[in-house]
């Protein structure tokens, strides 16, 4: 199994000559690339000068996540890409399990290792922790975390599951099943498009697993903080994309009613915590959406939708209002 580790990067100069490093070290038999999304600082020297073996890749324009990689990709010939985050701290024999995962099916297109907090590292990260779900309303949460809440790791998610989402911020995916569906949708621009590529995935027949026999430790916050206006309106727009794009028709129209409800509920209490930035991104979200839902609407797959999409039926309801913490103690139905 051939795998191409790839970085996407914009003005990451710092970060890459923090992570870079053990990248080349405990990557043996990989090659590794960097998809430069026309950064303006010294991204490009540093990587010809001090990363000679690092293959290089230059976008003519930052189209954010989504494009980046889609841009990018379309250089690189491999059995597997790895999507690695130039925030990304891997570790030694990292690759091997994640091998061993894919060589369990021919099915098991997708995979992720754990993923924890470089700054705590006995806690799981924010972006994938062990795994990703999502309930019957389309709101994202993980194995490890639940909204800001997170898990300290001792050892409970050291399984290997199938998953629903994989994080795009270490996700292993098979090259063919990547371009035959089409990439990342480029209308997500960042966030929540890996969710709506494994969604598609699993909507064709594929499926997506984690590993906790592998584990890097993540940085987090680099290109947007969890509680970033921007991060808030589009990880809620995205969200409605997917609902939109990846349910039967009746099944999405009636969950985005609900939506309106709920993400009403949580600009409310933004506005009542005074975040007032975040009150006006989901407003924005929602008006985006509502702007766009044709397009997302023609969008939508061919293939058999899957029913058993979600986990639980509401995460917002098991967080908030019954003060669940801990993926294992979640009511699943």
């Amino acid at each position: 199994m051939q795998i191409a580790i790839v970085i996407l990067n914009w003005n990451g100069e710092s970060l890459l000559a923090q992570f870079l490093p053990k990248v080349l070290q405990y990557s043996e038999g990989t090659s590794i690339y960097v998809i430069d999304n026309n950064s303006s600082d010294g991204s490009v020297h540093l990587i010809n000068t001090s990363f000679p073996s690092v293959q290089l890749i230059q976008n003519k324009s930052n189209g954010g996540f989504a494009k980046g990689y889609n841009d990018g990709l379309k250089h690189i010939d491999a059995d597997v890409y790895c999507l690695l985050n130039s925030d990304v701290e891997v570790t030694p024999n990292w690759l091997v399990p994640i091998r061993d995962t894919f060589q369990k099916s021919s099915e098991i297109s997708i995979v992720q290792p754990k993923i924890l907090d470089l700054k705590r590292k006995e806690y799981f990260e924010y972006a994938g922790a062990a795994g990703g779900f999502i309930d019957k309303l389309g709101y994202p949460f993980c194995r490890g975390r639940i909204f800001q809440a997170l898990e300290k790791d001792v050892g409970q998610y050291d399984d290997i599951q199938e998953v629903f989402w994989a994080t795009g911020a270490c996700m292993f995916i098979k090259s063919k099943v990547f371009h035959d569906l089409g990439g990342f949708d480029e209308d997500y621009f960042a966030h929540q498009e890996e969710i709506d590529l494994c969604w598609r995935a699993k909507n064709s027949g594929h499926r997506v697993f984690y590993t906790g026999k592998s584990h890097v430790f993540h940085l987090g916050g680099s290109t947007l903080s969890n509680m970033n206006p921007k991060k808030t309106f589009l990880n809620f727009r995205n969200s409605l994309y997917s609902i939109t794009k990846n349910l039967p028709q009746q099944t999405a129209i009636k969950i985005i009613l609900y939506r309106l409800v709920l993400d009403g509920i949580a600009a409310t209490r933004f506005a009542f915590q005074f975040k007032f930035n975040h009150f006006m991104a989901i407003l924005k979200a929602h008006l985006s959406f509502y702007r766009n839902f044709r397009r997302m609407y023609r969008k939508r797959e061919k293939a058999n939708f899957i029913l058993n999409y979600h986990t639980t039926k509401s995460i917002v309801w098991s967080h908030f209002v019954h003060q669940i913490n801990n993926f294992n103690i979640l009511v699943k139905d």
